[in-house]
C-alpha cells in the first residue's frame, strides 16, 4: 500500500505518456462503446468500456510497449463483453459486426483491433462462409475484381475462390 508521503515522492508520468493515453483514448473510445453497445445493454456497454479504459491507464507503460496496443486493448475489450454477454463470439463474427453494422471500413478495423488489413479480409470472407454467403459481399467483391488488378485484389479473388469451393 502505498503512502501519502511515498506519493509525494513519486514522480508523474510523463506528459508524452499522458497526452499519448488520451489521443489512444479519443480515437478508440467511441468505437469500443459502439462495439460494446451491440452486444450488452446501454449500462452494461458503459462498464465494460469503462474497466478496458481503467485497464489500459493502469497498464499504460506496458501497453506502450506492445508491438500493436491496439491489439492489447482489443483482446482485453472483446473478453469482457463476452464475459459480460455470456457469448464467445468468433473473431470472424466480431469482424463481421464491426464492418457490417457498425458500418467500419477495412482499415479503420485494422487499426481498432491492431491488425492487418488483410487479416480483416480474411476474417470478413470466414464470416461469410459462416453466415452462407448471406450477405452476397463475395459475389460483389469478385465481380468488382478485374483483370490487371493489384496483387491484393487478386488474392482476394483466388482465396475467395478455392474457399468457396472447400
Amino acid at each position: 500500500m502505498t503512502t501519502t508521503a511515498a506519493r509525494r515522492n513519486m514522480k508523474p508520468p510523463p506528459a508524452v505518456l499522458t497526452n499519448a493515453f488520451y489521443a489512444f483514448y479519443d480515437l478508440h473510445r467511441p468505437a469500443y462503446y459502439a462495439f460494446a453497445q451491440a452486444r450488452l445493454s446501454t449500462e452494461e456497454a458503459r462498464v465494460a468500456v469503462a474497466h478496458l479504459f481503467s485497464l489500459v491507464a493502469d497498464n499504460w507503460t506496458s501497453v506502450v510497449n506492445e508491438r500493436r496496443p491496439s491489439a492489447w486493448a482489443w483482446e482485453r475489450h472483446t473478453k469482457v463483453i463476452a464475459r459480460r454477454s455470456g457469448r464467445t463470439p468468433t473473431p470472424a463474427q466480431d469482424i463481421s459486426l464491426l464492418h457490417d453494422h457498425l458500418l467500419f471500413s477495412i482499415g479503420e478495423i485494422a487499426a481498432l483491433t491492431g491488425t492487418e488489413p488483410a487479416t480483416v479480409a480474411a476474417l470478413l470472407a470466414a464470416a461469410d462462409r459462416e453466415a452462407g454467403d448471406r450477405t452476397d459481399r463475395a459475389s460483389l467483391w469478385t465481380s468488382m475484381i478485374k483483370p490487371g488488378a493489384s496483387n491484393e485484389a487478386r488474392w482476394r479473388l483466388a482465396f475467395r475462390l478455392r474457399t468457396a469451393s472447400a
